[in-house]
């Protein structure tokens, strides 16, 4: 599962953003499930920033920012993400080496047209 996190920050708060980040990053890699955080900041506009982070599974994502620690940093960062798009997403190809790997989804086939807990179960192989 990947965590994707867009946000918008002022030059003059760049600095601290960047240390709360690290931070929260800190704390959620050293969360079993959790296996990489990466922050970047983008080359055309300086004031746009992005937080990924890949942890085993949504199970694994919901048990890292379960800790008092991670809620106290973490969650009021992701406060600060931009709310105009989805922020987590399921890997459906994944690559190293030259070698690309497709993943079953875990959505239920029916996931987009019924309400939370009527779902079907896991959608076929893509």
């Amino acid at each position: 599962m990947l965590l994707v996190c867009r946000f918008e920050v002022p030059e003059a708060e760049a600095a601290e953003f960047t240390a709360t980040a690290r931070h929260a990053l800190e704390l959620l890699t050293a969360q079993p499930g959790c296996r990489t955080g990466r922050l970047g900041r983008a080359t055309d506009a300086a004031d746009r920033w992005v937080l990924v982070v890949e942890f085993d599974s949504v199970v694994a994502y919901r048990r890292a920012m379960s800790p008092f620690p991670v809620r106290e940093v973490v969650v009021p960062l992701l406060s600060r993400a931009l709310a105009d798009e989805p922020a987590a997403f399921e890997l459906t190809v994944s690559a190293a080496d030259g070698h690309a790997d497709e993943h079953v989804s875990l959505l239920a086939g029916d996931a987009g047209t019924v309400r939370l807990g009527e779902a079907a179960g896991p959608a076929s192989p893509r």
